[in-house]
């Protein structure tokens, strides 16, 4: 009650500083003011400086600009690349492994270089590559495959025969009435003789023989004529008996568009073509084998297991011979014990021979002369009448 009166007796003139300073309040007037202690900004004097012909500069002080708290550098972190898994030694051949002959182009040198590496460890396998990059059945001025196809078996001496041809093809064919453009009947005509010639010449000899098909290409008109060109190589090549390897589905998409990207032989995005849509990477190289490699190893069976192995002198464990004595002892043969008489064997080991019997024994008496003896007297067996 008595702080209550003091408010209000208090006059109402009271004003209270505007110059800045705290207001006051109730508890302020009773209590007293906190005491607080101002301190004042420092400011660095403006700097004169008077230059050698009476002016004067004037310079603000600068202003210092806050460090940044330096923070610690965090570690780079490399990531370690993924290891390449390393690639199995190639082992001998065996002399009766299957030979495996790859000819034609560019894309047949592709696949016989695959080829090789997928068959490193097989023994009873061989690849044997023959290729011309620029080759064809169209120039046979720059390599002659028909001329030079036979002299390649007799020297090579396969079981199976891979050809690949036809990247090379589209151009102009000197032929015995002429020179004739790509794309006419008669280029088709005289192309698809020489083809018939080629796959001929194969069969004659009892080989196996595998066509390759030609891939999708970027180009839209070479895309084409690839299709035509498959089509004629399935026919001449199924007519002698051979197989013709469809890849086509391994470089399009699911609407048979051409891809330069596609999946690899795991399954993953790679890029399968080079820039000029024609030539392959190293992983459309892999796939383009893998297509053949599927049926090479269905006519090849357990040739091409690698742990297929040659037994001779070299590879079989030493044999050791057990000497035999002198003269051996020849033990007693044992004798069975329920049936003495079926066997043969009289003795037991290491015992003598029981003595003879003069008198038959009931058992020989059954056994012989299927007699029997009397029942003892008294036994429920004696019917033998007593005379009283």
């Amino acid at each position: 009650m008595v702080a209550t009166s003091l408010v209000l007796s208090l006059p109402s003139t009271v004003s209270f500083a505007q110059d800045g300073g705290d207001r006051r309040n109730l508890f302020n007037m009773l209590f007293g003011a906190p005491r607080t202690e101002r301190y004042e900004r420092y400011e660095r004097p403006t700097r004169r400086y008077d230059r050698q012909d009476g002016s004067i500069i004037e310079m603000a002080p600068r202003r210092q600009r806050s460090r940044a708290t330096p923070q610690a550098a965090v570690p780079r972190t490399r990531t370690a690349p993924i290891p390449s898994q390393p690639q199995a030694e190639p082992v001998a051949k065996l002399e009766t492994a299957k030979k495996i002959l790859v000819i034609g182009d560019f894309l047949a040198g592709n696949i016989g270089g695959e080829l090789e590496t997928t068959f490193a460890t097989s023994p009873g396998v061989s690849i044997i590559s023959r290729s011309d990059g620029s080759s064809g059945l169209v120039r046979d001025d720059h390599y002659d495959w028909l001329g030079q196809l036979p002299a390649i078996l007799d020297e090579a001496k396969p079981a199976i025969v891979v050809v690949m041809l036809g990247a090379n093809d589209r151009q102009q064919m000197d032929t015995a009435s002429g020179r004739e453009k790509f794309r006419t009947d008669a280029w088709f005509k005289q192309y698809e003789t020489r083809v018939a010639e080629l796959a001929g010449m194969i069969a004659q000899r009892k080989l196996t023989l595998l066509w390759v098909g030609l891939p999708a290409f970027q180009s839209p008109s070479m895309m084409a004529d690839a299709v035509t060109l498959n089509t004629l190589y399935r026919g001449q090549v199924e007519k002698v008996g051979g197989e013709f390897v469809d890849i086509w589905d391994g470089f399009v998409d699911e609407d048979g568009r051409f891809v330069l990207t596609g999946s690899d032989v795991n399954g993953q995005q790679v890029r399968l073509r080079n820039s000029d849509g024609i030539t392959l990477t190293k992983p459309g190289k892999e796939k383009l084998a893998f297509y053949v490699d599927k049926v090479l190893r269905r006519h090849l069976g357990d040739m091409a297991s690698p742990d297929l192995a040659k037994f001779d002198s070299s590879t079989l464990p030493p044999l050791q011979t057990l000497e035999s004595p002198a003269n051996p002892e020849v033990p007693v043969r044992p004798i069975s014990l329920v049936d003495p008489e079926l066997d043969g064997g009289q003795e037991l080991l290491g015992g003598n021979a029981p003595p003879a019997r003069l008198t038959e024994t009931p058992r020989d008496k059954l056994v012989k002369r299927g007699e029997l003896e009397p029942a003892p007297a008294g036994r429920i067996d004696d019917y033998r009448l007593t005379t009283q």
